[in-house]
């Protein structure tokens, strides 16, 4: 799946050049054919804000948009990915102004330890991009109608995202109150 900006280079038998564009600045890394995109972002370029939770893309902790779509990248290979744009949740703010998301989470108390917080952002961020283009879920009734981002499909399209510490009803109410403009919608009951 190379990209625009793509220019993979072998250096050795196990290992490449590639081109990762991360928060919109240009990183060259080399990395052996082995190294997931969470392990090139941790270990090689020093951007820790993917958490490593599972490794076993369980948990979403790692979470980042790559190319636009909500990722774990935990399970995908970074030769896979070269030329790449990929969003932190640190990259999402702009002009020195959170996103809303971001924000939200603050004003709900929408987390506790904070090691899931990067991860649950950039998957809301992702799941709100998804349901704006009228993606359905599983728990979708209509499927010829807009999506109605209710507690249930709020919980079931972040479903990929854990949090240890159990604050889902916070998760859900900030991401309500993006998704409504300011608004939360009614959850469907605590920690559902």
């Amino acid at each position: 799946m190379a990209t625009e900006n793509a220019s993979t280079s072998v250096v050795n038998e196990y290992e490449r050049d590639i081109v990762l564009h991360v928060d919109g600045a240009r990183r060259r890394v080399t990395v052996d054919v082995r190294t997931t995109v969470l392990d090139a972002l941790r270990d090689r370029l020093d951007i820790t804000v993917p958490k490593k939770g599972c490794d076993h893309g369980q948990c979403g902790s790692c979470t980042v948009l790559l190319d636009g779509r909500r990722v774990v990248t935990c399970l995908a290979l970074a030769v896979s990915y070269d030329g790449a744009h990929i969003v932190t949740a640190d990259g999402l703010s702009s002009d020195g102004e959170m996103h809303p998301l971001q924000q939200q989470f603050i004003d709900d108390d929408a987390f506790q330890c904070g090691y899931c917080t990067p991860g649950q952002i950039c998957s809301a961020v992702g799941m709100l991009d998804e349901v704006a283009q009228g993606d359905p879920s599983y728990v979708t009734d209509d499927l010829d109608s807009a999506v109605a981002l209710d507690g249930d499909e709020i919980r079931e399209r972040m479903s990929g995202n854990l949090c240890r510490c159990a604050a889902y009803p916070n998760i859900v109410a900030a991401i309500s109150a993006v998704a409504n403009g300011g608004r939360s919608a009614p959850t469907g009951g605590v920690g559902r």
